[in-house]
């Protein structure tokens, strides 16, 4: 039985390349640290401020924000911990079925993030624009989580781009 975590051989990484195959920002590399970081620290940011709000029980898309951003926060943790690991015992993940779990699990959550986050812009707009009830709303706060959504989404969406292209070209 085979670990999802391989030791990676000696040698300097070729320009733009970190340790063989992978680019920084793939899983196990210094770059999704960073990435993670990111994810995490956005989506813990977006959710804060929408549970913040004493109204955001009252339209269904801020509450599909928090739970995306929820969700978002504790994939983000977790691989960025795995990501940690890996990084600093020198070691990637070589194992298809762990790939494919980043890769699916990436995408799944960066979907959810970018649809919230859209959901919410547009009710956002609504109240600000459309109706004009900026004033006796918390707009300024809904907008700011749903711009911290955004920001999580495209981390989470350069996460799953580079695991995909992990996934399909070994």
């Amino acid at each position: 039985m085979s670990s999802g975590v391989h030791p990676e051989p000696e040698g300097p990484p070729l320009p733009g390349r970190i340790r063989g195959n992978y680019y920084d920002g793939m899983t196990g590399t210094s770059g999704a640290i960073l990435l993670r970081s990111c994810q995490l620290s956005f989506a813990v940011i977006s959710f804060c401020v929408t549970a913040a709000t004493s109204d955001f029980t009252s339209v269904m898309a801020f509450r599909y924000l928090l739970a995306a951003v929820g969700l978002q926060s504790l994939w983000s943790l977790s691989s960025g911990l795995l990501d940690t690991y890996a990084f600093s015992v020198n070691r990637n993940f070589n194992n298809l079925i762990v790939v494919v779990l980043f890769t699916f699990a990436d995408g799944i959550t960066s979907t959810l993030t970018f649809s919230a986050a859209s959901a919410s812009a547009g009710i956002t707009v609504l109240i600000s624009k459309d109706l004009g009830k900026c004033n006796v709303n918390n707009c300024a706060r809904f907008m700011a989580a749903t711009a911290m959504a955004f920001l999580s989404w495209f981390a989470a969406s350069r996460s799953f781009s580079l695991s995909f292209f992990r996934l399909v070209k070994p």
